[in-house]
């Protein structure tokens, strides 16, 4: 009858369900562990989300595109530097460069972005909606630019030239192999040691970020810009300066979080930042967008989250665990984990 096909199902799908539970038991340090190096990713990126939206009360949706030029930097000093045939030492100083010019490129556009595509706004007084506009086209334009950058070399004669650079304009560009990626184990948990340095480098720049926003001159004016612009600008703070100096923070955060993504992905593409971007801000949001600190709890509970979640349910799960965790967390708590602003972070 028709009731066996469907009888057969149910017993299918709840055998997948339990090998999928036996699974996630039987790994949940390993899973809780990769977790907490995507999640220190997003942290790094949604820092440029909270910040800017602490100071100018604006969501800067191009802020995914300072991270994804950020990742072809790291690619393009290793295709460069051939770090494909370096070990030891060298491998280690081409690594370092690799690191320092993600930061740079990630910081560039992040200032370029302020410059273009904000300043002019804010000066005006432009209404929010309009600034968000202006964010989104720029998102598009610096992603297409990557996109096309064989067709932009060709221009000048230069796409033979520059093809390890330029080629494969619109598909997955890889370093793979260039890094080993070994595992230990401690208490009988295989641990890979890519892991551990994403995890360890996002917790201590996210910690020395912390100190200087809330110890430093300018990391005081910042937090005074995003409490009242206008008394901020009375007592001596520049607003404009301090302005470009939180895009260009938020722009080398997103610049370690691409050399990180790099280092334990090892791909990137021209359109990589809108996900990873659309996951960072709800990390943001999740932690309460404005904080510095909530954007860390943010990013680890929404990458242990997403990694427990397709181990139970399938990978195809994973974006939706995400949103419906944020959904949840704002239904309970709409200023997020922590609801602390910017602007009023204890000194």
């Amino acid at each position: 009858g028709d009731w066996v096909p469907g009888r057969l199902a149910a017993t299918t799908r709840g055998q997948e369900a339990w090998v999928n539970f036996e699974f996630f038991f039987n790994n949940l340090p390993e899973l809780t562990i990769t977790g907490l190096a995507f999640g220190a990713i997003y942290a790094l990126i949604a820092l440029g989300y909270t910040m800017v939206y602490g100071v100018l009360q604006l969501i800067n949706f191009a802020h995914s595109e300072v991270f994804m030029y950020g990742t072809f930097a790291t690619l393009w000093t290793v295709i460069a530097l051939n770090a494909a045939d370096a070990n030891g030492v060298k491998l280690i100083a081409i690594m370092i460069v690799a690191l320092f010019a993600s930061m740079a490129l990630s910081a560039l556009i992040a200032l370029a972005l302020e410059r273009v595509a904000y300043r002019r706004l804010i000066e005006k007084d432009a209404p929010r909606l309009i600034a968000l506009i202006s964010a989104i086209g720029a998102s598009f334009v610096l992603a297409e630019l990557m996109g096309l950058r064989d067709r932009v070399a060709g221009w000048f004669g230069l796409d033979d030239d520059l093809s390890e650079y330029v080629g494969k304009a619109r598909i997955n560009n890889s370093m793979a192999g260039t890094l080993e990626k070994p595992r230990f184990e401690v208490a009988g948990v295989s641990i890979s040691s890519i892991d551990v340095i994403v995890i360890v480098a996002a917790v201590g720049m996210m910690v020395l970020l912390d100190q200087f926003v809330r110890r430093s001159r300018l990391g005081k004016g910042i937090r005074a810009t995003a409490q009242d612009p206008e008394t901020a600008s009375l007592m001596g703070v520049n607003p404009t300066r301090t302005i470009q100096m939180t895009f260009l923070i938020g722009g080398l955060m997103a610049g370690v979080a691409a050399f990180l993504y790099m280092l334990k992905i090892d791909t990137t593409k021209y359109d990589v930042g809108f996900l990873l971007g659309v996951k960072a801000f709800t990390a943001a949001v999740l932690g309460g967008i404005g904080n510095l600190r909530g954007a860390l709890l943010g990013g680890l509970v929404l990458g242990v989250a997403e990694n427990w979640g397709q181990a139970l349910f399938g990978g195809e799960w994973r974006d939706v665990i995400a949103f419906v965790l944020l959904v949840l967390i704002l239904l309970v708590r709409p200023t997020g984990l922590l609801g602390e602003s910017l602007g009023k972070a204890r000194a």
